[in-house]
């Protein structure tokens, strides 16, 4: 169980990136959805031990995370969002590197790790190609394959599937399932569709705050009812921005389709929609903004 209680951090430029994260995180995926800006990263490199918390306290079991950063690195995997990789060094003698890095000393038990996080990862074939000739998708499989060395309980992943195409996008999600039967993964990212398709549970965190936590489908249960859709001319959308609270609109064929949030109908002209996690997390979104 990862417990995260308190959490601040505000940079030396004074900006608050964090303010008083309360989580809790059992075995399996985790979905940390929220907008670039959000202060996902900051969290990611705080529960990696990459920067210290102005305040708070992160426990991963009996680890006290902020205190003794060591004994966590030990069990972590983690990929962040951008990663660097040697120039001319094949995959396979890159993750061999990485496993002396972590602590794998023996030859034979590195070639056996090695072997099989490959394989795992579906790069057994392209092992002896340079990692900084990869495709996105590919690097970002040899990503979750570093991540792995060691067995590790705490398992982080940041934004992983920006700017992969669908194919790789698909192999990489399938592949973070498969992962995360018995360990904890928390899988940051903007993209709702990754946690609507992983994540038994979530949280939506945006301006460095918790705004909703639970179960993804009993969170899109409690709009049911409440969303509602009609099309309109795009000239139409500043009046009727000021009289409903429009979540989301997109353009088809030239006019805007919007959604809004609200009890009943609007007007006769509205149909009722099928919440999704789309729905909760623009809801969410905009309620906050609507707050500020």
């Amino acid at each position: 169980m990862l417990s995260i209680k308190g959490l601040t951090h505000v940079y030396p430029n004074g900006t608050r990136a964090l303010d008083g994260v309360d989580l809790e995180i059992g075995k399996g995926m985790f979905g940390l959805l929220g907008p670039n800006g959000a202060g996902k990263s900051t969290l990611m490199r705080l529960i990696a031990t990459l920067q210290a918390p102005t305040s708070g306290s992160i426990r991963f079991g009996d680890i006290d995370v902020v205190a003794e950063p060591e004994k966590l690195r030990r069990t972590l995997g983690y990929l962040p969002q951008d990663f660097g990789v040697y120039p001319r060094v094949s995959a396979v003698d890159l993750l061999d590197h990485m496993a002396v890095l972590k602590g794998i000393a023996g030859k034979g038990e590195r070639k056996d790790t090695v072997e099989t996080l490959l394989t795992q990862v579906n790069l057994w074939n392209d092992r002896k190609k340079w990692v900084s000739g990869y495709s996105g998708g590919m690097r970002q499989r040899f990503g979750i394959a570093q991540a792995l060395i060691g067995r590790p309980s705490l398992i982080i992943v940041d934004e992983p599937t920006a700017g992969l195409d669908p194919e790789e996008r698909n192999r990489f999600l399938n592949l973070l399932a498969e992962i995360g039967e018995n360990v904890v993964v928390i899988l940051s990212t903007h993209i709702v569709d990754d946690v609507a398709e992983l994540c038994p549970r979530m949280a939506v965190l945006a301006a460095g705050r918790i705004l909703k936590e639970g179960v993804p489908a009993e969170l899109v249960a409690e709009l049911s009812g409440k969303v509602w859709t009609k099309t309109i001319d795009r000239s139409e959308l500043p009046a009727e921005g000021e009289r409903n609270r429009i979540i989301s609109n997109r353009l088809s064929a030239g006019r805007a389709v919007i959604h809004v949030v609200a009890d009943r109908a609007p007007d006769p002209a509205f149909r009722e929609a099928e919440p999704d996690l789309e729905h909760v997390y623009m809801s969410t979104l905009d309620a906050s903004r609507r707050a500020a």
